[in-house]
């Protein structure tokens, strides 16, 4: 009777436990499930009727109850666990205790994020052991805390290139935001790079970067060495509109124009043209120029409007140039802290360039930010027919010199105007098909037209600096710490142990 009573208990756990891998397994097959676990009640409810007495028994042992003590401790502690996992994965909480509140999010970043109105996707491209990895997935993390329209995935381009491919990625550590239609891509790791990149997408007007055509400029549409059309198709991915205008067919600059950019004139630009630039600027339009050297584009009356001379020469650098290259090949590092230069790490490579000068008296209502210089061994040469190792004081300008810099009125913005803002580069080849491509020069020229074309208040998120304060203990710090932790935490512990041992052997 006992034997067959226990075969009972034994088969009514075994489909007790098949019912419920059942339910794991196909949670559809509910009828499959409900029967395992009747039958499975049914076989316990035999054996406990059988084995009444016996059970009976056994709980009334003092071990068993010490047991079953035991038991429901363990159960109460691993309820109470998982109520708190549970609590805590529907209500998140986050503290920042740096000292610099390294991890807590800009108020602009909230405001964009707490303003999305439909789903924007961050597809990152990159390997764990990547620095970039990391900052990514801490940045996300904090934004995902904001709003739960933003989906993020991280991919790893090595195993699954055909995925990088599909988007069109070929360096790691680039991050694509879409929403939409709109589509851009980050490729540094910062909380001002991804919230201009949610700004953009979150956005249906496009912003519209106009081309001056006429001159001999760089085509957006020229494949060759010369042209820019891989710049024009960076900016296309950046979510912008590009397009090229004549200001000989048309009267003024076309309302909606967030940039217009001069690139590389060569011949004349007539003076009705630079009229109607000028005219642009001080409706608060936005300006790239690129200039270069020996240009004919006879630009100088419309730069010494705001201040601005280009200077004479060729750009010649000892220090910083391409390594066995030409001496005006330079390889700039030296830049100047700016919304333009925040968070570039990269040399950017600018092909015989000419310096600016600028002059306080007439661009007093300027402010002028030098954003690139050569370094302290570099000058501008006026003859390069002559030896160029050695610098000619008599004819030469000494560097360091500012190649690009960053201009905006001194005079305040007024409320719901557009405020004007120029940037003057003293080369056009470092954005070339041939140049485009080298690292630092598409992120020169994408920050530049960024600054220009963006919410300014909204680039201007800071990056943070981490805070370093390591710890180095005194004479008398070590000595208490050495008793602490080698002697005092272990023999409390070992004292511990034995007492709790001594008082169960007396259960």
């Amino acid at each position: 009777m006992n034997r067959l009573a226990s075969s009972f208990g034994v088969v009514g756990a075994g489909l007790a436990a098949g019912g419920f891998i059942a339910y794991t397994l196909a949670p559809d097959k509910l009828w499959l499930v409900t029967l395992c676990e009747g039958l499975a009640l049914v076989c316990l409810v035999v054996y406990f009727v059988a084995r009444f007495e016996a059970l009976k028994a056994f709980s009334t042992r003092r071990s068993t109850r010490l047991g079953a003590n035991s038991i429901l401790m363990v159960l109460l502690f691993a309820a109470i666990l998982a109520i708190i996992n549970f609590l805590a994965a529907r209500h998140t909480m986050r503290w920042d205790l740096s000292e610099t509140q390294h991890f807590t999010l800009a108020p602009q970043t909230h405001r964009v994020l707490r303003g999305l109105t439909r789903e924007v996707k961050v597809t990152v491209f990159s390997q764990e052991r990547s620095p970039s990895f990391n900052t990514y997935r801490d940045l996300l993390d904090g934004y995902k805390q904001d709003s739960d329209k933003l989906k993020v995935e991280f991919v790893d381009p090595e195993r699954r290139p055909g995925v990088a491919r599909q988007y069109g990625v070929t360096r790691v550590d680039t991050a694509v935001v879409e929403s939409g239609p709109q589509t851009t891509r980050v490729t540094a790791p910062s909380e001002a790079e991804l919230t201009g990149a949610l700004i953009r997408v979150a956005k249906d007007a496009k912003k519209r970067i106009l081309f001056l055509d006429g001159h001999g400029e760089r085509g957006i549409a020229d494949q060759e060495r010369n042209g820019m059309a891989l710049a024009k198709e960076a900016l296309t991915k950046q979510g912008y509109e590009v397009g090229t205008v004549s200001l000989l067919q048309t009267s003024a600059v076309a309302e909606g124009t967030s940039v217009l950019v001069l690139a590389g004139p060569q011949r004349p630009v007539t003076k009705e043209e630079k009229d109607r630039i000028a005219h642009y600027v001080a409706a608060g339009g936005h300006l790239l120029i690129l200039l270069d050297p020996e240009s004919q584009a006879d630009l100088e009356d419309l730069l010494r409007q705001w201040g601005v001379e280009a200077g004479q020469g060729i750009l010649v650098d000892m220090q910083d140039r391409l390594a066995q290259g030409d001496l005006a090949a330079l390889m700039v590092r030296t830049f100047t802290e700016h919304e333009i230069t925040q968070d570039f790490n990269f040399a950017v490579l600018f092909p015989l360039s000419r310096h600016l000068v600028f002059h306080e008296e007439a661009g007093k209502d300027w402010d002028f930010v030098p954003l690139a210089r050569t370094s302290a061994r570099s000058w501008a040469v006026k003859n390069l027919k002559g030896n160029v190792l050695t610098l000619n004081e008599k004819e030469d300008i000494p560097g360091p010199l500012p190649l690009a810099a960053a201009m905006t009125p001194k005079k305040p913005q007024e409320e719901g105007k557009p405020r004007a803002a120029i940037v003057i580069v003293g080369n056009s080849s470092f954005a070339s098909n041939t140049y485009i491509n080298f690292p630092g020069n598409t992120d020169f020229l994408l920050h530049a037209l960024g600054w220009l074309a963006e919410e300014r208040e909204l680039i201007s998120i800071a990056p943070k600096e981490p805070a370093f304060r390591p710890f180095i203990p005194n004479p008398t710090q070590e000595r208490l710490l050495l008793y602490v932790q080698v002697f005092f935490l272990p023999a409390l512990t070992f004292l511990w142990g034995m007492t709790i041992w001594r008082k169960r052997r007396r259960l």
